[in-house]
């Protein structure tokens, strides 16, 4: 695909050179910031002033590559892919090929030698390869989140949060002021509470669902899991790691359906405040886009599992972390004091030195439970505040050796002459240190002069 938008370098060139015309900067400063000789800055001003921004796009911008596939052949490889290699998307007999066993049999049948990569892009333009959807309603969920200026200056840029059915399509969103552990969990209880527990949930890589497992737990062959992972793990959801972007497209596409319809309709009701945008998410826009967008499912099975009787949520959608009891019966918890009350029901349960689980809910309430290994049977603790916990003193610092002398100019720390290359090599490093200093030091030029009326 040929490349129509100017790039970044384009771009930057361009807010340069308006600062010019705008006279907040002459080209001679502004030579420093483009990084190009005075005769080159001359020429792209040249270009600038007679075609604006789109004059400064290279000129081979919009043509199509030198070295691309014939149209002709394209299409002819295309056939051979539908004709020999096609077939139903979902599993069972008559699956049509991947883009891999599809590259591999064109070379081995028909001599054709097409990269993968190549004809995945193919096979994807004209309709012949894509992951096909789940077959039923909840059997996967996509979450992912969106950082854009919902509010075009109006209000904060915040993050929607999207929960998207792979089988149906149909989407939940919440707005939040970050991609936090609360906002995700926040937005899956959601789900939850309207249609059920699913049963997998694909998310990407980031902190807040995934982590490496930390030294300890490797030493115990542990799994690693985040606040969010534990809680899906106690609903027996299973959560999926994208590997890119691209893996997740269905919830990437909401987001570019709502960065065009949801930024509209935000501005034509005047919301600038994450309340009201949620509030107007549940009551009136969700609903109209799922109306519209949404579509029937391949199984008519419902695959969520509904919320076991006797389960609180109240009780899963917590943070929790493990605790030492001390000898006092106090547990030091985000630097308070938490005193656990030794009553004869306590006492069977725990002692100084075992596990309490420290659970603290949205509204930032605190529980202290301790869980019985061999039954998995739950006994809440009863416990007062102390307070803050003063501060530890930090043990006295040693004091460091004095570091060595500098060596004198032209000679190593080991008393060596430098080589030849050794001194073109710093030679290098101080050139390279003043052209940095002069473009930060014209920038910020740049950026505290005041705007004036005259032309350059």
């Amino acid at each position: 695909m040929e490349r129509m938008a100017m790039s970044e370098q384009e771009r930057q060139r361009a807010a340069v050179l308006q600062q010019v015309r705008e006279g907040k900067a002459t080209l001679r400063e502004a030579t420093l910031v483009l990084g190009v000789s005075y005769r080159q800055a001359k020429r792209l001003w040249a270009r600038y002033r007679a075609g604006g921004s789109r004059a400064i796009r290279h000129g081979s911008v919009g043509r199509p590559s030198n070295r691309g596939w014939p149209a002709a052949a394209r299409a002819a490889i295309l056939a051979l892919v539908r004709t020999h290699y096609g077939g139903t998307a979902g599993k069972g007999p008559g699956q049509r090929l991947g883009p891999t066993l599809a590259a591999e049999h064109l070379w081995t049948d028909h001599g054709q030698l097409v990269p993968v990569p190549t004809l995945r892009r193919w096979m994807l333009a004209d309709g012949l390869w894509r992951r096909p959807r789940r077959a039923a309603f909840g059997e996967l969920v996509q979450l992912d989140g969106s950082f854009h200026d919902w509010f075009e200056g109006r209000g904060p840029a915040p993050c929607v949060l999207s929960l998207v059915d792979d089988a149906t399509g149909r989407q939940l969103s919440h707005f939040a002021a970050q991609e936090t552990t609360w906002a995700a969990l926040t937005l899956l209880r959601a789900w939850v509470e309207q249609y059920g527990i699913p049963r997998a949930v694909y998310v990407d890589g980031k902190t807040v669902y995934v982590r490496e497992a930390t030294s300890r737990e490797r030493l115990l062959g542990r799994p690693p899991r985040t606040q969010f992972g534990r809680v899906c793990q106690r609903l027996g959801i299973a959560v999926i790691l994208a590997h890119s972007p691209q893996a997740k497209g269905r919830v990437e596409r909401n987001h570019g359906t709502g960065q065009d319809r949801l930024i509209k309709k935000l501005r034509l009701r005047g919301i600038a405040t994450l309340a009201a945008a949620n509030r107007y998410l549940a009551t009136d826009y969700l609903a109209d886009h799922n109306r519209r967008f949404a579509v029937a499912p391949a199984s008519g099975v419902d695959a969520h599992t509904p919320v076991p009787r006797g389960l609180d949520l109240d009780t899963v959608f917590v943070l929790e972390t493990e605790r030492r009891l001390r000898h006092d019966w106090v547990i030091r918890h985000q630097n308070q004091a938490l005193q656990v009350t030794p009553t004869r029901a306590a006492r069977r349960h725990v002692g100084p030195g075992q596990v309490v689980l420290v659970r603290e809910t949205a509204a930032g309430g605190l529980r202290l439970v301790v869980v019985d290994p061999t039954t998995d049977r739950e006994q809440e603790l009863a416990w007062t505040p102390l307070g803050l916990e003063a501060p530890r003193t930090p043990r006295p610092a040693l004091p460091l050796p004095p570091p060595p002398p500098a060596p004198p100019a032209g000679y190593t720390r080991a008393g060596r002459p430098l080589s030849a290359a050794q001194v073109a090599q710093r030679t290098r490093w101080a050139q390279q240190a003043t052209a940095e200093i002069n473009q930060r030091t014209a920038w910020r030029r740049l950026a505290e002069r005041p705007p004036t009326s005259t032309d350059p």
